[in-house]
């Protein structure tokens, strides 16, 4: 029998002491229980959009961003043990494929809610501990990143984790079920380290960059998601450990704007700062053609001998120099209830993925760090890292090879 078909009766036991305690005749007992518990197929309609889950590679990587997210941090109790976290993965794994098919996990009390996956994705990621436990090596980028002094002013509510839940879908009641059903399932075993919901413009072109809160544009360069870039997003033998192959780095930055100043800056001093027009992310000077993916000029001067494009600008800080500072931007807006005298809180939940985030994500951040006149309205406030697992193929549950 496979691990990710586990039996409703049997998921304490596997929660308890791992997936060998799997009774004989556990198949009777899914069938029994699938029925009841609305293991049907999804009516067909615009909200039953279904992104495959088996595969090499997780979901929620590549694809286009759907307009809802959140990223659920979470942290190991003291006592867990290997085989119950493998058992937790068995779970997760069935419920995931579940749920992204419209069906509801085997012990949903509100089935009815699975039954609109729309385009519901799930990616799971691991901290430096669950590795531990495994007894398995991870790679030295796994874990905080390094300080950066100029910039940073972490809070613990935003960073770190054991475990990573990143539930994207067209619907916010898709991503809300998904992320109590997935907790619940996790029992004793974990509690929540922080939650971050964010959103993106629903009415773009698949794919299209989003505008973030500030009115830029936001997610620009990229590498491709296919082909020679595929090495730059997924970790293979010469980055990574086996057990990783397949699966890539991720980054999480809470930024928050201050847009009650930035409120005050007129357009020229924005459009300085990004080195991008507003209307249409450009950049301010362009080697040849036009609109937002344009090679940007940097050495093109005024009538006064300044560059035009800022040498401080986010655009030139930002812009990859080699060959490998290059990583996938998947960002977020977040939007909370507003303190004091504040007229907003809100920013951006900047989620990055990168086959080795030492050499592709930390000397763009440095760059940043060191001289980017968006840090005169911006302030990271949350960091953490994971490294993704990879997929499952048929008959496989999440971190299988992490658990052998």
């Amino acid at each position: 029998m496979s691990e990710s078909l586990l039996p409703h009766a049997a998921r304490r036991s596997v929660l308890a002491g791992g997936v060998g305690g799997l009774v004989a005749g556990g198949l009777a007992a899914w069938s029994a229980t699938a029925s009841a518990a609305g293991d049907v197929d999804p009516p067909v309609g615009a909200h039953t959009i279904v992104r495959p889950f088996r595969g090499p590679r997780q979901a929620g990587i590549v694809e286009a961003p759907q307009t809802y997210a959140a990223f659920v941090s979470l942290r190991l109790a003291r006592d867990v043990e290997a085989r119950q976290l493998k058992g937790l993965f068995a779970v997760w794994t069935d419920d995931i494929e579940r749920l992204v098919e419209g069906r509801a996990p085997l012990t949903d009390m509100e089935p009815e809610m699975a039954a609109s996956p729309a385009a519901l994705t799930v990616t799971v990621g691991v901290g430096r501990r669950v590795v531990a436990l495994a007894g398995k090596s991870a790679p030295e980028w796994l874990g905080p990143l390094p300080a950066f002094p100029r910039i940073d002013q972490l809070e613990e509510r935003w960073s770190g984790g054991d475990l990573l839940l990143q539930i994207c879908a067209a619907s916010p009641t898709s991503v809300a079920h998904a992320q109590r059903r997935l907790i619940k399932a996790a029992g004793p075993l974990v509690t929540v380290a922080w939650v971050q919901r964010g959103f993106r413009e629903p009415f773009t072109e698949p794919g299209a960059p989003m505008r973030n809160l500030m009115g830029q544009v936001d997610g620009i360069v990229q590498p491709a998601t296919h082909g020679p870039d595929d090495a730059l997003l997924f970790c293979g033998p010469a980055n990574s450990p086996e057990w990783l192959h397949g699966g890539s780095g991720l980054v999480i930055r809470r930024i928050a704007m201050n847009l009650d100043v930035w409120d005050r800056v007129d357009l020229a001093a924005r459009e300085n700062a990004i080195g991008r027009r507003t209307s249409d992310g450009q950049p301010l000077a362009v080697q040849s053609g036009s609109g937002m993916n344009a090679p940007a000029d940097l050495e093109r001067t005024d009538a006064l001998g300044f560059t035009v494009i800022d040498p401080h600008s986010h655009l030139a800080r930002s812009r990859p120099v080699g060959g490998t500072d290059r990583f996938l931007r998947r960002p977020y807006s977040y939007d909370d209830a507003p303190q004091g005298n504040e007229v907003s809180n809100s920013g951006l939940i900047f989620v990055a993925y990168a086959a080795d985030v030492a050499a592709q994500f930390v000397p763009v951040q440095q760059r940043l760090a060191e001289s980017d006149l968006l840090n005169l309205w911006t302030t990271p406030i949350g960091s953490a890292v994971f490294a993704v697992l990879p997929g499952a193929l048929a008959g496989e549950s999440l971190g299988e090879k992490l658990f052998a």
